[in-house]
């Protein structure tokens, strides 16, 4: 994550070549596709050194949200990209496709594919994904 807040702090103050080497540095090294501009709140982790995340470039990602190794957060036949509200847990191989919003507190079980909004407080799982469990 240091190397992404490094990349975003030298993005929005339009220093121009750094923030595509700390992109490809980070392709690299943990074979991830974070882009340049990606905007990702406070307290925010990719766990595992972010092992092979994708990021879709118009991606918002909330505070306190936590996203295992291997997550793919990206576009669906050009309908947009993932909002993840904040406070959400996203499992190991999932995947957040298309113009989707997981709202706040939910959990995404590992390799789900989400293709449908996730309510607020709600973990849902399988492929397609499916409701689970209500927070109550």
């Amino acid at each position: 994550m240091k190397c992404i807040r490094l990349m975003d702090f030298l993005y929005v103050r339009g220093i121009p070549i750094l923030p595509k080497a700390i992109q490809w540095f980070i392709r690299v090294i943990c074979s991830a596709d974070i882009p340049v501009g990606i905007k990702i709140g406070k307290n925010s982790v990719l766990k595992h050194n972010g092992l092979g995340v994708v990021i879709h470039e118009n991606a918002l990602i909330g505070e306190n949200v936590i996203i295992m190794q291997h997550v793919t957060l990206g576009g669906r036949n050009g309908r947009g990209a993932p909002v993840i509200k904040n406070n959400v847990f996203i499992g190991a191989g999932a995947s957040v496709l298309g113009d989707i919003t997981v709202g706040e507190s939910a959990m995404v079980g590992a390799h789900a594919v989400v293709i449908k909004d996730v309510p607020k407080g709600v973990t849902v799982g399988g492929v397609p994904a499916k409701i689970l469990k209500k927070i109550e």
